[in-house]
């Protein structure tokens, strides 16, 4: 059988750290060694250090494909295998597959190697592991398409994080050492922000750290190794299920707190007896609350809690535990010391705090004999003692002559204990003293006396009443053991059930009504509230059949408080059902505050939202409609006028000044018509390959004398985007006539425009004072005149428009700082290769469907 390959990968925080450089350098030094080595496939991305690096590597040739026109090249799997090196190196872990190779993913080709004994140097970033792909996006804006299950990475036997500071990035990416010079300044200014690198390098590190605790398990296991080693502080706190389990929580944490990176993990000891006293819906708080603090909650299984405790502890490398002073008496402490004494005293190098509270200074209350057991079984068990005790006696004096002492006292013994297992406690206390009589005054010398001539006979009796009030005791605690479990049960699966439908419902009042209702086998269940201490009460919510007008119409009301109560028709709820229900009922008065509290911030949003729009919209049409037509009015009035002649360049000049004020009049009315259109979604496009090489100029062109001095970068070969292109137009017009208002004299705006990943950069850079981070996304709302520099004109709906027509393409449009100061704004369009266009089915749904947007093909290294 074929031994698998090992699995090496390089691991970086960011594209440019130096992952493939590291690969190739691994692959060189192990060729030099005599290993046989190939490159199965390398991404150089023309970085032209990494392209030294493949020197004197063997390159399997990759494997031709073509997809809609386009031509593509991916890792030829099927070479490698037929090659069988003893190495290959893969780039690009999480790549995509172009549709119609034979795995849908890079990661699934390197199984294929790895599954055929052939061992495998790969890389990948931080950013496209699957568990912090969301983390990513929100730290850096930019959505990761490819992914690679983390699991696939921490199967690997090698895992090295490829590190480098931010400060150094930034300035291998300045000298051009990872991206061409046109691309620079838009990735300092964008994705490769210090903060950005920062984040994802703390990443990289949390999940490789990770990753070596488990190496560090493993090790400590396959060594058995239970001695702690404080490789870092991790705090236990044991729970019991009892009212102290909060206070030890907090504790716990705030001892955890003092160590940045510490752990917090909470135990519950489930006891292998079944004696357990621990409380469902105490264990249900406890877990949530220690989750909220940020750690993790643990149920373990044990006879032993001190034992299980401390196994526990050394399983998890735990260096402090966290313990609740005893509860029990100091009687009961003679007899045994306690698990908090007996876990200090064995914990050996762990840490153990004993923390009092109020609950280890309450008494013990002792049960009541029988409390276990039904009524009913009480009386079976005094019938069976008061009809046993007088006809065992008679039976035993028919036989006297053949019985002793001994077996009499034994038959009276399993009469006691028959009495026990039927009727617990208190009718075996009577049946054993009952017989104890009976026996002193017929079976033992001197008989029909009640007194006792031998030791032995004395002793003998004594034993018989300790034996029958021992064995009744210990089946009347079974009982309520088992009775207490049962109610512990059902009250558990009632709290699960309901928490269930109460998190997965669309309202949570109703499901949380309704699942009471339904628990307890009732009719109808209603909320009730009133405004007033003594007003009259109204139905806030109810399910089931006819509702409850008052708490009084139901058998069964629970207060809330002065104003609300919960009424529940059906039948009579026992005192043991009602502290359930109490406290749904209290949750259920918070769910209807929290359900009104919402209706009231999302009607208050709204108007606010409403308020604000009109007040905006009447400020900046008021002002922008006032202009043009005061000023096309004027004209007009003075060419009517009769008291002056105009020359006829005067005139020219009037009738110019009405244009151009009706055309901004136009302006604003297709703006205000087109912004109303994107919102209703009803906007017409009509999607197609545009050349950005034409249309970039035509906006130019349309702004007039004002952008003359704006420079163009278009490359030759770049490709067509797909958009609409009016829409187009509009976008980049918008964008260049808000550069060209802010940018300073004699520093016109720049057009640059680039390729990356099947989609299409536009960035138009001016250097004006630029925009503070946290104003840039005001610029985007509607009717919001902030700018660089001139605050007063415009009705500020250009750039709102022009997002809302770029995202209706597909597209994006977002703001960056530009390098030295200034605003860049970035419009990204798909490619018209890379689009799908809307009207064209896919040839092969199925594995289409496994494969991620096409403008993700390729994966920065």
């Amino acid at each position: 059988m074929t031994t698998r390959g090992t699995l090496r990968v390089y691991l970086g925080a960011a594209p440019g750290v130096g992952k493939t450089y590291k690969m190739l350098e691994e692959g060189r030094r192990r060729l030099h060694r005599g290993t046989d080595v190939v490159v199965g496939f390398v991404e150089t991305h023309g970085r032209p250090f990494t392209e030294a690096m493949l020197d004197g590597l063997e390159v399997v040739p990759r494997k031709d494909m073509v997809y809609r026109g386009a031509a593509f090249t991916e890792l030829d799997v099927d070479a490698v295998l037929a090659r069988r090196p003893e190495i290959a190196l893969v780039d690009e872990l999480a790549h995509t597959n172009v549709p119609g190779s034979t795995a849908a993913k890079r990661w699934q080709d390197i199984e294929r190697l790895l599954d055929a004994g052939i061992d495998v140097l790969t890389t990948v970033n931080v950013q496209h592991l699957e568990s912090v792909n969301d983390v990513v996006e929100a730290v850096t804006g930019v959505p990761q398409r490819e992914t690679v299950p983390d699991a696939v990475v921490r199967r690997a036997e090698q895992i090295e994080l490829v590190d480098m500071t931010p400060e150094a990035l930034r300035r291998r990416m300045a000298h051009g050492n990872v991206y061409k010079p046109e691309k620079i300044d838009a990735a300092l200014g964008n994705y490769f922000r210090v903060g950005n690198l920062t984040a994802l390098r703390e990443l990289a590190l949390l999940w490789l750290a990770d990753k070596v605790d488990d190496q560090l398990d493993k090790y400590r296991a396959d060594h058995g190794i239970d001695k702690t080693w404080e490789t870092r502080e991790r705090v236990v706190v044991a729970l019991t299920g009892g009212p102290e389990g909060d206070t030890l929580i907090r504790r716990a944490a705030r001892i955890a707190a003092r160590t940045k990176g510490s752990d917090l993990l909470a135990v519950h000891v489930v006891r292998g007896d079944g004696l357990a006293d621990a409380d469902p819906a105490n264990l249900t708080r406890q877990q949530l609350l220690v989750e909220s603090l940020g750690g993790s909650y643990h149920q373990v299984l044990g006879a032993d809690v001190p034992v299980a405790l401390l196994d526990f502890a050394r399983g998890v490398n735990a260096t402090q535990l966290v313990l609740g002073a005893s509860r029990r008496g100091r009687i009961a402490q003679l007899f045994s010391p306690g698990v908090g004494v007996t876990t200090t005293a064995e914990s050996g190098p762990i840490d153990v705090h004993l923390v009092t509270h109020e609950a280890a200074r309450r008494r013990v209350r002792l049960a009541r004999p029988g409390g276990g057991l039904t009524l009913r079984r009480r009386l079976l068990g005094f019938a069976l003692a008061v009809t046993g005790l007088p006809l065992l006696t008679v039976v035993l004096s028919v036989l006297r002559l053949d019985t002793a002492l001994p077996n009499d006292i034994l038959a009276y013994l399993v009469l006691a204990v028959a009495v026990a297992l039927v009727g617990g406690l208190l009718p075996a206390l009577i049946c054993a003293v009952g017989g104890f009589l009976l026996l002193n005054w017929f079976f033992t010398p001197p008989v029909h006396q009640f007194t006792v001539a031998e030791r032995e006979n004395l002793f003998a009796l004594v034993a018989f009443v300790f034996v029958a009030v021992a064995v009744a005791t210990v089946v009347d605690g079974a009982a309520r053991r088992a009775r207490a479990a049962a109610r512990a049960s059902a009250e558990a699966q009632t709290l699960a059930t309901l928490a269930g439908s109460v998190l997965h419902g669309d309202n949570p009042l109703d499901a949380l009504l309704e699942r009471v209702r339904e628990s307890f086998g009732l009719t109808s269940v209603t909320l009730l509230e009133r405004d007033a201490p003594h007003g009259p009460w109204r139905i806030a919510a109810t399910v089931g059949g006819q509702p409850c007008a008052s708490p009084n119409d139901g058998e069964t009301d629970v207060p809330i408080d002065e104003h609300t109560a919960l009424a529940l028709r059906g039948h009579p709820l026992p005192a043991a059902d009602r502290r359930l229900v109490e406290a749904f009922a209290a949750h259920a008065a918070i769910a209807l505050r929290q359900q009104r509290l919402g209706r009231q911030a999302a009607a208050a949003q709204t108007l606010a939202e409403v308020d604000k729009l009109r007040t905006a919209l009447l400020s900046a049409v008021s002002h922008d409609l006032r202009t043009p037509l005061a000023s096309a009015k004027a004209a007009v009035g003075s060419l009517r006028s009769h008291d002056v002649e105009f020359s006829p360049a005067d005139t020219e000049e009037l009738l110019a000044t009405a244009e151009e004020s009706i055309d901004k009049l136009t302006r604003l009315v297709e703006n205000l018509l087109d912004m109303s259109r994107l919102q209703a979604g009803a906007l017409a496009m009509t999607l197609q390959p545009v050349s950005v090489a034409e249309a970039v100029p035509r906006a130019v062109d349309d702004l007039g004398p004002a952008a003359a001095g704006v420079r163009i970068t278009v490359a030759d070969d770049l490709p067509e985007v797909y958009a609409d292109p009016a829409l187009l137009e509009r976008v980049l017009v918008n964008v260049l006539a808000n550069a060209v208002r802010h940018s300073p004299p004699g520093q016109p705006p720049i057009v640059g425009v680039s390729e990356h990943a099947g989609q299409v950069d536009i960035r138009v850079i001016d250097h004006g004072p630029g925009i503070p981070v946290q104003d840039r996304e005001r610029v985007f709302q509607p009717f919001q005149r902030l700018g660089d520099r001139d605050n007063t004109s415009g009705v500020g709906l250009g750039l709102a428009l022009s997002r809302g027509l770029a995202e209706a393409m597909g597209g994006t449009l977002l703001p960056e700082h530009t390098p030295g100061g200034g605003l860049t704004m970035t419009l990204t369009l798909p490619s018209a290769e890379a689009a799908q266009p809307p009207n064209e089915a896919p040839a092969d749904p199925a594995l289409l469907a496994r494969l991620d947007h096409p403008a993700d093909r390729r994966t920065a290294t």
